[in-house]
């Protein structure tokens, strides 16, 4: 990289003054050098950054008021996997900045891309500017030797000095300090909690910067938001919103730090400002409203975080073991309201063991399954893309295959069950079972057990199952057809829609086999209260099913009788939980319940 030209004299004085806005002189002369350790008659030529972001705009001449650094709180929050992510991207070189004004940073980055897996060990301690020249001499690709070693230094969590050292050294060698660079520091300062270190940042990107890229901003966001200098990461937040759409990480790390800080009508401002932008919470912050709401008496908090409990109803998200626990916890700490909870399990007929509650039926109505019905063959079937992966000659063909059988009680997604994978691969005389001939014997197992119970059943294949091959035994495929009804559809087509069409018709009896979420069904569906009664159907209708252990045969867990989603009666709440951590939707529901009492 070129040197960055020397200031003139003229060309100093002008900077010195643009910078007084931001802090009193000797800040500004000393910020630079007092961060890196460049000697004062250095730092001048150092003060100004190059960039190679498209994103980060000069500064005008107004500048903004500097924020002082403080001690760094000890108040830390548990689970933040947002950050884990972006740190994980910072070290394996996969945050990259560009810019159409600097082609020669473009092919860094783009040499950076290609070396990603390039590793180095980091030094223990800081190094001249001599030895970190050698290192970079003896390195194989000495144009990305800065980008990877911070890469690594993220990874190995660096001491901080051993970074400065390195940031000293490419201000000495190249004039300037580029914008990735500043960032990968930024990173490793937020990822060890170094609050100065992460204001000083700020204060330097603020003079060359009127704004910065995503990257930069959740970062500072980040780290100041688990400061003292929390109400930094507040305005930070306000100067996101002036230029883009704030993340959910740049909400979730405000809604912490006001959480942590007992500012909770502040909290709850920025989590339904977050819920209005369709950004959707993780339960992590979720979790935080009640770890920080214990033993608070507050009506209007009060009605705020029974609503996050109804968000969990509405949308069918269980929260894991410790995030019940700090729910539990909290109803606990209300003062005067005497909540007591248990921990229990409920059976199949839905009767609470603690309380005697009978839980609420996941069957609907009549007249709620015939509006359900009719939704989802015009919104889902007709009305989606369902003919981009069939013909309507074909469904027309379904339709009437179905209407001549009528009614089935279990309708099975024979693909999707067959292409299960078993926790251990089947043997045979010492042999290992071929793969494929392994599904179709657990399709087989599937159909066998399902069709002893004396019920009706349809499974839906593909027309590559009727060719007779090692994946296609055809002597168990007749087996299976005298069992149950097949309808085989065309290899390019998708069978949600069939499943959806055959289970429906058949009545509110009818159950279904298949391990599909069907989230993009249920989006088709143009109302929330469609989609509620959608999910409702779902929960009390998909039998779910997992290989044994060994894969020979399959074990089924029936529907539930009982809706299995978060429910009050106004002095007890049931609500179900998993054991483990759980971010993504599952159509799997937990057995196990707490149970809170208000006596």
């Amino acid at each position: 990289m070129a040197r960055f030209p020397q200031t003139s004299q003229q060309g100093m004085q002008a900077l010195l003054g643009k910078c007084r806005v931001l802090w009193p002189l000797s800040r500004c002369q000393q910020l630079f050098a007092v961060s890196f350790n460049i000697a004062n008659r250095e730092k001048v030529s150092y003060f100004s950054f190059m960039t190679s972001s498209s994103t980060a705009l000069p500064v005008d001449s107004k500048g903004t008021e500097a924020f002082p650094t403080k001690k760094r709180s000890e108040i830390q929050y548990e689970g933040e996997t947002a950050w884990d992510e972006e740190s994980k991207k910072i070290s394996e070189g996969k945050l990259h900045f560009y810019s159409s004004g600097a082609p020669k940073k473009r092919l860094v980055s783009h040499v950076l891309s290609r070396h990603k897996f390039v590793e180095v060990q980091p030094p223990e301690k800081p190094l001249q500017a001599e030895e970190w020249s050698r290192l970079r001499e003896n390195f194989r690709s000495p144009e990305i030797f800065e980008d990877v070693m911070f890469n690594s230094m993220v990874r190995c969590n660096s001491p901080i000095d051993v970074a400065k050292s390195l940031l000293t050294y490419v201000a000495k060698t190249d004039g300037d300090i580029r914008y990735n660079l500043l960032v990968k520091y930024l990173a490793l300062c937020v990822q060890q909690g170094k609050t100065a270190e992460i204001c000083d940042v700020y204060d330097i990107m603020k003079i060359r910067f009127k704004i910065l890229e995503s990257g930069a901003y959740n970062l500072l966001i980040r780290g100041l938001s688990n400061s003292d200098q929390w109400r930094m990461a507040l305005t930070l937040l306000e100067e996101v919103r002036k230029v883009m759409t704030p993340s959910r990480t740049n909400y979730e790390s405000c809604i912490k730090a006001a959480s942590r800080h007992q500012e909770m009508n502040l909290a709850c401002e920025l989590y339904h400002e977050m819920l209005a932008k369709d950004l959707v919470p993780t339960l992590d912050v979720l979790q935080a409203f009640f770890d920080f709401s214990r033993g608070m008496k507050d009506a209007e908090l009060q009605k705020e975080l029974f609503g996050i409990l109804l968000y969990l109803r509405e949308n069918q998200i269980y929260p894991h073991r410790t995030f019940m626990r700090s729910i539990k916890l909290w109803f606990e700490s209300i003062p005067g309201e005497n909540w007591r909870g248990h921990l229990t399990t409920i059976k199949d007929r839905g009767q609470c063991p603690v309380c005697d509650h009978q839980l609420e039926d996941s069957d609907l109505t009549e007249e709620e399954y015939n509006n359900l019905r009719e939704r989802i063959i015009t919104d889902v079937i007709h009305g989606s893309d369902t003919f981009r992966k069939t013909s309507p000659q074909e469904f027309e063909a379904f339709q009437t295959f179905v209407e001549n059988r009528l009614p089935f009680d279990i309708v099975i997604d024979g693909l999707n069950v067959s292409h299960i994978k078993p926790r251990k691969m089947q043997c045979e005389n010492g042999r290992i079972i071929p793969l494929l001939l392994h599904l179709i014997l657990l399709l087989f197992h599937a159909v066998d057990c399902l069709a002893k119970e004396n019920v009706r059943l349809l499974v839906l294949g593909r027309k590559h199952m009727l060719i007779n091959s090692s994946n296609w035994n055809q002597e168990i495929m007749k087996e299976m057809q005298n069992k149950a009804d097949f309808f085989f559809a065309e290899n390019i087509s998708e069978d949600d829609a069939f499943l959806l069409y055959a289970t429906l018709r058949s009545g509110k009896h009818c159950k279904f086999v298949t391990r599909d979420f069907l989230r993009d069904h249920k989006a088709c569906l143009s109302d929330s209260v469609t989609r509620h009664l959608f999910r409702k159907w779902q929960r009390g209708h998909q039998i779910v099913f997992s290989p044994s252990v060994e894969g020979k045969h399959i074990n089924f867990l029936p529907a539930f009788n009982y809706d299995c989603v978060v429910q009050t009666t106004g002095d007890t709440w049931h609500i179900p939980y998993k054991d483990t951590f759980e971010e993504r939707y599952s159509y799997r529901v937990p057995r196990k319940w707490l149970c809170l009492q208000q006596k």
